[in-house]
């Protein structure tokens, strides 16, 4: 690959109304609940795993 075709971009600002942004932000919280769901069920199994390991650790 040539550096020479590559071209720097800074985005400066960005205009976006007030509801516009609020809207966005509704939308981004609403998708952030499924992936807290897969979290929650994935930390609840595995701690529910480490448990069960320890606690018969522990019997010994």
């Amino acid at each position: 690959m040539n550096n020479d075709n590559i071209q720097k971009v800074e985005i400066v600002d960005i205009r976006m109304s007030f509801l516009s942004m609020v809207i966005f932000m509704v939308k981004a919280v609403i998708a952030s609940i499924p992936a807290m769901i897969i979290l929650m069920i994935i930390g609840t199994l595995t701690f529910g795993v480490l448990g069960r390991l320890m606690s018969g650790i522990s019997s010994f």
